[in-house]
């Protein structure tokens, strides 16, 4: 019986490991010189750490079991609910703000597409511990950066989730909940189903779907008009200087609600082309989760990107690594593995663990698109000296051992 991996899943192998290796590490470099030290959490958590904000509506969504201890565990759908559990159990003494980033893979049960997977894969950044403008705007010009360091350019749009709310403040806070996730799927038919459904006043009504509407240059003044002069319009219009400072170019647009109920300020997304109707490659915002996992209040900003996404239009390429092969004959296996241990401080170095002969060993650097050859031939080791092969030229020289990387290299 054949056994296939399991739907929605995936299998990289070298060329494609290569090249999301490459991005990943750029994504590193880049958190790392803002700042950002790399966290790992556990892959499964208890259930509890999931649906006590989202409730038990996203069972369906997540791969949930019970344990041999019989305890409800869930392989996390998010990194950023596992991140805020860690900050509560081992960090809220430590000095803010704390400046984290991660790479992992995650778990939801949906319906596999394009650019979308039962087992996906993020890269995200978390500020925990400030409030202000300054850690919004650099939440999203890290993204930017990030993104451009693989060559993926996107439209950026920012909204502010505080003068959404402020509309619905006289609504039950299930119900906001409710109306945040139609806002967030773009489904007005649902969303005036919905309205009716809880007797939303007129007024109510024609000002959300007005102020969600609200797109462009003038999107704030126009948002200002519906929910007055708060307090969230003028901590907004800080956000909107500062990435001005930053020189980004960026959308407003206040018909994003991001699809997880725990954001309560700023929320931005990046969209690129190229992608079909799944073109989000990076979203986030402005948070307070501490307090709901037994922790104090907290401010947090964080965003994931997702590297799935970004990897089907990612331009950065890792350079044409060199491969050698070491070739010998049945006398010269040993020296051939001491001269290959010696190669491989310098050169990606392969060494035939076939028992094939000698054309056979030629034929297989040819198979793997290996650069040179080794031969590690009786004569050569007499005159203290190998046969170096260019297997693109066919020009074959006699060198030393330390000479080999040198001339590969090259």
């Amino acid at each position: 019986m054949e056994i296939q991996r399991p739907r929605g899943t995936r299998d990289f192998l070298p060329e494609e490991m290569a090249k999301r290796r490459y991005a990943e590490n750029k994504l590193r470099a880049v958190a790392e010189r803002w700042g950002y030290g790399e966290i790992k959490t556990p892959t499964f958590e208890h259930i509890e750490l999931f649906t006590i904000k989202s409730g038990e509506g996203i069972l369906g969504e997540i791969y949930n079991f019970k344990d041999k201890g019989e305890r409800e565990i869930a392989l996390r759908p998010e990194l950023t609910a596992p991140v805020v559990r860690m900050y509560v159990e081992s960090l809220q003494r430590s000095a803010k703000p704390l400046k984290f980033y991660y790479f992992d893979n995650c778990c939801r049960y949906e319906r596999p597409q394009k650019g979308r997977f039962r087992e996906f894969f993020q890269f995200g950044v978390e500020i925990i511990g400030s409030a202000r403008p300054e850690a919004d705007a650099e939440v999203i010009a890290l993204a930017v950066e990030m993104l451009n360091s693989v060559g993926v350019k996107g439209d950026l749009h920012v909204g502010h989730l505080g003068i959404v709310r402020a509309l619905l403040k006289d609504i039950l806070p299930e119900h906001q909940s409710k109306i945040m996730r139609l806002v967030d799927k773009k489904d007005d038919k649902g969303l005036e189903e919905f309205l009716d459904e809880i007797n939303a006043s007129d007024e109510m009504r024609g000002k959300l779907f007005r102020l969600i509407g609200l797109r462009g240059i003038n999107a704030v003044h126009e948002a200002r008009e519906l929910v007055g002069d708060i307090e969230a319009i003028a901590q907004f219009e800080a956000l909107l200087d500062l990435l001005s400072a930053y020189g980004l170019e960026y959308q407003v647009d206040f018909g994003i609600a991001r699809g997880l109920d725990y954001y309560t300020g700023m929320v931005f997304e990046i969209y690129c082309e190229g992608l079909g109707a799944q073109n989000q490659v990076c979203g986030g915002g402005s948070y307070r989760l501490a307090q709901l996992f037994g922790g104090e209040d907290t401010p947090s900003t964080g965003y994931a990107i997702g590297f799935d996404r970004i990897m089907e239009i990612c331009e950065a390429k890792p350079a044409e690594t060199k491969r050698l092969v070491v070739v010998s004959f049945d006398d010269t296996r040993k020296e051939a593995i001491v001269i290959a241990n010696k190669l491989r401080a310098h050169v990606s170095t392969y060494l035939d663990v076939m028992g094939r002969k000698f054309k056979d060993q030629i034929s297989y650097a040819n198979t793997i698109g290996a650069s040179h050859v080794v031969i590690v031939g009786k004569n050569e080791l007499d005159a203290g000296k190998v046969a170096l092969k260019d297997m693109r030229t066919g020009v074959q020289e006699l060198v030393t051992v330390e000479e080999v990387a040198e001339r590969v290299n090259e």
